[in-house]
């Protein structure tokens, strides 16, 4: 589907006058979103409430959520579900490549410098990984591979042995 009819798609399933615009971002116009990811954005009309966003998810949240369910089929890299009142932002992003079991992962939330981000996104673009969870796996992985890794490993245990005879 083209995107002007995605965006069409999405602002069709709220009601009428509830949602301002749709927009769809790639990779460079924001920097939560990932090389060859989409993000869609719904900005929401807010008239002036203090505490729109929040009326608006309690109002739709079964669209919402059939919305998330939806958009891997509407917008194949589709990675981040972003609702807006212009000030505040709740979001939902698809986590994990699809053979990937939830179980299996645990998410953990870091804060990147923008030198960090290039260097997850190099990865991404050479093919070393789909995505910057995978790019963190994979150093993850190599700081492992070393020898001073397993040193460390065995001195925290003697360490934790230390303590536990305090």
């Amino acid at each position: 589907m083209a995107e002007a009819g995605v965006e069409r798609e999405i602002q069709g399933r709220f009601p009428q006058g509830s949602v301002q615009r749709v927009a769809l971002l790639k990779y460079g116009n924001d920097p939560a979103i990932e090389p060859g990811k989409i993000g869609v954005r719904v900005f929401i009309n807010a008239g002036g409430e203090e505490k729109a966003l929040e009326a608006f998810h309690r109002t739709n949240e079964e669209t919402i959520r059939q919305l998330a369910k939806d958009l891997p089929t509407l917008l194949p890299d589709y990675s981040r579900l972003e609702f807006s009142d212009g000030d505040k932002s709740m979001f939902l992003m698809g986590f994990g490549a699809p053979d990937e079991k939830p179980g299996d992962l645990t998410p953990v939330m870091a804060r990147l410098s923008p030198t960090d981000l290039e260097t997850l996104d190099t990865l991404i673009t050479a093919g070393i990984a789909t995505s910057r969870a995978e790019a963190v796996r994979w150093a993850l992985a190599r700081i492992r591979e070393r020898p001073a890794y397993a040193q460390l490993t065995e001195r925290v245990r003697d360490i934790n042995e230390l303590k536990a005879q305090f």
